[in-house]
């Protein structure tokens, strides 16, 4: 039976939650740290290393770290502008990709310096697939763009494989989004051939075995075309790890395989509000509330609301506030915080009632939770060794903890 892994895209070294999150993950047993360079821009490997800093000994032996390296965002970006590093893609205007063997060596570094260690317990190359989404744009012919990834690949294999022998790692992979593709789908990046260019990497630098040890792409209910590439790794003696578990797309949808309660103190929050911006100058604010309030049930997902949340919402309040005394915005700021709070739990709350009806048929037989059926789909699967998690509180550690000491009993 395959093991939860604890998963830091959101994790940040500055939220107290989330720390404590990590060390009650590693105090219950989660052995897979997953990360990645660019997660926080380097904020999620500090809160590893601060995290680790809290437990005993005895609670991080055997833990492993899993980091990756190709995305090229932040202050990576600011660096790659003042000296360019080498074979960069852009995929958007903020977002740039490389899995050069300089910009590997980089990455390392970095990485090594963060998580506050000597060496790294298996580093992936992150979406290397970003060189083919690359020459799609471009126009370039199939062929030529497989060539062009399969050189890449070999020589950052070779990179990795001279990381294994200075001990800075000790083992790599490649973790994919395009292995649970179609092999027919044009982003589709075949796997077939990955251990063949990792063994002749080995032997041109004349080491013993090659270090490629470990896969990672998403794989869900809704998704599982990624289980051809699960099954494959297997039989050739790799390491899966699934990722995206309760975010899923079903013909173009995203939905949260997760349920929510209704919040109790949503109503006091949003009625609190409304009385307080019951003013003309407040106007806005007072508009802004009622539309979101009869706008709840209509998200598709939970995550639409978070881009609308950060891109719309907050926004308009940060220009309807400017116009208010100081003494009248820090209550203001105070309730509008308290009402977001819950109007989130609420937005969940809804969309997994309308994802119940969605996918009435998929979850027919489910008699618990959304999310423990859908962990139980990826648990029970044989192909798979790690499901990875993100819990950014202590209360969705708890809950991950008992749905995993449930279904192992079972």
């Amino acid at each position: 039976m395959a093991d939860f892994g604890f998963g830091t895209y959101r994790i940040s070294e500055h939220n107290p939650q989330h720390i404590q999150a990590l060390r009650e993950a590693i105090a219950g047993g989660i052995k897979v740290i997953d990360t990645s360079t660019n997660y926080m821009d380097g904020e999620a490997e500090r809160a590893i290393a601060k995290a680790m800093k809290l437990l005993s000994d005895e609670e991080i032996n055997g833990v492993e770290i899993v980091s990756k390296a190709g995305y090229i965002q932040g202050s990576t970006l600011m660096r790659h502008n003042e000296n360019r590093f080498e074979e960069v893609v852009e995929y958007s205007q903020n977002c740039y990709h490389s899995i050069s063997q300089s910009f590997i060596k980089d990455q390392i570094s970095q990485s090594l310096e963060r998580l506050e260690i000597e060496s790294i317990d298996c580093l992936l190359l992150h979406n290397p697939e970003y060189y083919i989404l690359d020459g799609i744009n471009r126009g370039v012919e199939k062929e030529e763009r497989l060539e062009g990834m399969y050189r890449r690949l070999f020589d950052a294999f070779l990179a990795l494989e001279e990381e294994i022998r200075t001990g800075r790692i000790k083992s790599y992979g490649i973790s994919s989004n395009s292995f649970s593709k179609h092999h027919d789908d044009e982003e589709f990046l075949p796997y077939e051939d990955l251990l063949t260019l990792a063994a002749d990497a080995a032997r041109e630098l004349r080491n013993k075995k090659h270090g490629f040890t470990t896969i990672e792409l998403p794989i869900n209910m809704l998704e599982t075309e990624g289980l051809r590439c699960a099954a494959w790794a297997k039989e050739n003696g790799l390491r899966v790890l699934a990722n995206r578990p309760l975010n899923a797309q079903k013909e173009k949808r995203m939905f949260r395989l997760a349920d929510y309660e209704e919040p109790r103190e949503y109503y006091y929050h949003l009625n609190e509000l409304l009385e307080m911006t019951d003013n003309e100058p407040l106007r806005a604010i007072s508009n802004l509330i009622s539309q979101l309030d009869q706008s709840k049930h209509k998200y598709g997902w939970i995550g639409e609301y978070d881009l609308f949340l950060y891109s719309q919402i907050v926004p308009h309040i940060k220009r309807s506030l400017q116009s208010v005394d100081e003494e009248n915005r820090a209550v203001l700021i105070e309730l509008i915080d308290l009402f977001l709070q819950e109007y989130g739990k609420m937005v969940a709350y809804e969309c997994a009632k309308n994802t119940r009806i969605a996918l009435k048929e998929e979850f027919k037989s489910c008699r618990t939770s959304l999310q423990h059926c859908a962990f139980r789909f990826l648990l029970d699967n044989e192909n798979i060794d790690y499901v990875l998690v993100g819990a950014r509180k202590p209360i969705y550690v708890a809950d991950i903890l008992s749905i995993r000491d449930e279904l192992l009993k079972n």
